[in-house]
């Protein structure tokens, strides 16, 4: 195997170890405080330390990981302060990023979304998973289809840290935001970009107050 090819495989293990260990922290598998044991880790999923490293690395560079006053690195304890905090970045920019969807998303796609809305208002208990894979699908969908890469990655930023709070704490709903996000999906299928902006804004204010509820 050359040089090239080295490369290639370790970068590949290294994205593919990223991924792992990113779901692992969004789906509080992870949880908030854990150390992190570089061996271990890379032990259970079968990697060298090196692609492990890499992995490590970047999910510390993106305020996942942090190093605590021992400077051993651990995973971000995610607070209320900083959850609001990112809520109100969703806030200045989804509704906005809602409106611009609307001009430009995928008919094929809004109608996919509706089907995944569908399923899980008539099932009468919902896998979480599915319900989380919708609401990823949604957000990130509608941050793609803003036509602004860098929109749609200060969403994706600041969705991560929400995400993590809220499965942490286990405060997602076994239905939540169903009339919420029905009409987010009718203002896209409608390109009516004021009425995607209007509900995309009600939908995180009501995401806000139902979490301040709890407290």
């Amino acid at each position: 195997m050359d040089g090239d090819s080295v490369a290639t495989t370790e970068g590949s293990l290294a994205d593919e170890t990223y991924r792992t260990l990113l779901d692992d922290i969004l789906a509080a598998r992870l949880s908030g405080g854990a150390v992190v044991q570089e061996r271990r880790l890379a032990m259970r999923l079968g990697v060298s330390r090196s692609p492990m490293r890499d992995a490590l690395g970047r999910l510390e560079g993106q305020g996942l990981l942090v190093r605590n006053s021992k400077g051993v690195l651990t995973v971000r304890v995610i607070t209320l302060k900083d959850y609001l905090n990112s809520l109100a970045m969703r806030l200045l920019i989804e509704p906005a990023a809602a409106a611009a969807a609307c001009a430009t998303i995928d008919p094929a796609r809004v109608e996919a979304l509706a089907a995944m809305l569908d399923a899980i208002d008539a099932d009468p208990d919902p896998d979480p998973a599915v319900v989380w894979r919708f609401d990823d699908a949604l957000h990130d969908g509608i941050g793609e289809a803003s036509g602004n890469p860098f929109m749609a990655e200060t969403i994706t930023q600041m969705r991560r840290y929400t995400t993590i709070f809220e499965r942490q704490r286990k405060l997602g709903r076994r239905k939540p935001g169903l009339a919420d996000h029905r009409a987010i999906l009718e203002a896209l299928s409608a390109r009516d970009a004021e009425g995607g902006r209007h509900a995309m804004a009600v939908h995180l204010e009501r995401v806000r107050e139902g979490v301040l509820s709890t407290y």
